[in-house]
């Protein structure tokens, strides 16, 4: 057809201009058919583009399936349709300039080189699809495929430049390969970050140890905050305070991480605080203190049972259960350890089914610690703050009510009042 083309010009031309020398016709009509081809690729990328591609999406949107949606999005059909003009210069590039001698070779080489180059592009992109796709499913939480496919997408790369550069040169892509062969520390150096990603991705999946959405503490990188991506050579964490970390994916296999998802599936969050107390403020109970603490509605069962239980005890022992050191008796201490307890159990937002703890720290300088060792129901960070500060504000209020006093170092304006008193 390109001959055709190219005698149907120089009779055109003969017969319009007859006195035209041979040499001005050939010019001239080499120059035509190059309009000429040109023309052809814009008609067929016009078409293919405004008219073929288009009926495409028109079919696509009216689909009830979503993943031909994500091709759309993705551009896999828009970059398929730039073979249309790269097709059209291969087919004609005899036509074009047929006097220049190896010209019809570069042509369809370089129509090929592009067209590889065009192919790859849509494989990208499809690969991309495929990410998008498999994301919207449940698995993909915990099986993510995004490294996998970056992966694919590298050795796409790799040999759409070999193929480009087989093309281009017109020696056998065999022959690069081997030669690439010949380069392998090379290649090991380059791609040493992807192949050890590729490496950590597959044991971060099989073994579960991370995955998008969870929450993740990384101390060497001062990171503190949910994954929002895993990719073959990165992991990014959105912060706590909004920041974007980006740190190797490998170095979850060599560093030592903490992965808060057990918490998040426990159902559960760990409250542990605890409360300083002098140790000065302990004594039994009794008299007036006594009275007070039998009107509380949480303890008038565990006082009732536990006078039963000390008196019993004295009697079977024979002694005094008065006596402040021959027979056991109650403190304020242990009456505000239960009371914590009976507090915490009736709160509407402690997980009753998980560890539960009302516990004495060692004695020290700094006083007795009473420590409190459970598990709120919201797992919300403001709401389980919220949930801590509700009980710490109640306990402390309630302190004096059992002649306990917190301990705390003394401040300057204790300072101050003692100058004073002095």
């Amino acid at each position: 057809m390109d001959e055709w083309i190219d005698s149907w010009i120089h009779a055109r031309l003969h017969a319009l201009s007859p006195g035209m020398s041979d040499e001005s016709v050939a010019m001239l009509s080499d120059l035509t058919v190059v309009v000429v081809v040109g023309l052809l690729a814009f008609i067929a990328n016009y078409v293919t583009k405004r008219v073929i591609l288009q009926l495409v999406k028109r079919v696509i949107a009216k689909t009830e399936i979503t993943w031909d949606d994500v091709l759309v999005d993705n551009h896999v059909f828009d970059r398929l349709s730039q073979l249309a003009p790269a097709l059209v210069f291969y087919v004609f590039a005899s036509a074009i300039f047929p006097a220049a001698e190896g010209l019809e070779g570069g042509i369809r080489q370089a129509a090929i080189a592009y067209m590889i180059i065009i192919v790859a592009s849509a494989v990208h992109a499809f690969l991309t699809s495929i990410v998008t796709i498999y994301d919207s499913f449940e698995v993909a939480k915990s099986r993510p495929i995004k490294s996998y496919v970056q992966l694919v997408k590298v050795i796409v790369f790799l040999i759409t430049a070999i193929l480009v550069v087989s093309t281009l040169t017109e020696r056998s892509p065999w022959g690069f390969l081997s030669g690439l062969a010949g380069l392998t520390a090379v290649i090991m150096l380059v791609f040493k970050d992807s192949i050890l990603g590729l490496v950590g991705s597959i044991q971060l999946t099989a073994y579960k140890m991370v995955a998008v959405g969870d929450w993740i503490e990384v101390p060497k990188y001062g990171v503190d905050g949910d994954v929002i991506d895993i990719s073959l050579n990165t992991i990014k964490v959105q912060n706590w305070d909004k920041t974007i970390s980006t740190f190797p994916t490998y170095s979850l296999m060599s560093e030592t991480f903490k992965n808060w998802q057990g918490m998040t599936d426990s159902g559960g969050r760990r409250i542990k605080r605890s409360l300083r107390l002098d140790m000065n403020s302990v004594h039994f109970l009794e008299g007036e203190l006594l009275a007070r603490v039998k009107g509380i509605e949480l303890l008038k069962d565990y006082l009732a049972s536990k006078t039963s239980e000390l008196e019993a005890e004295a009697k079977e022992r024979g002694v005094s259960p008065d006596h402040p050191v021959n027979a056991r008796r109650m403190t304020n201490l242990g009456t505000f350890r239960q009371y914590v307890v009976e507090y915490l159990r009736s709160h509407p937002k402690i997980h009753n089914d998980m560890t539960f703890l009302v516990r004495h720290l060692p004695p020290g300088p700094d006083g007795i610690g009473l420590e409190l060792y459970v598990f709120s129901n919201d797992q919300a960070w403001s709401n389980y703050e919220d949930i801590q500060a509700d009980i710490f504000e109640h306990l402390l209020a309630v302190l004096p009510t059992f002649d306990l006093r917190v301990f705390q170092n003394p401040s300057g304006a204790d300072l101050r009042l003692i100058g004073k008193a002095s």
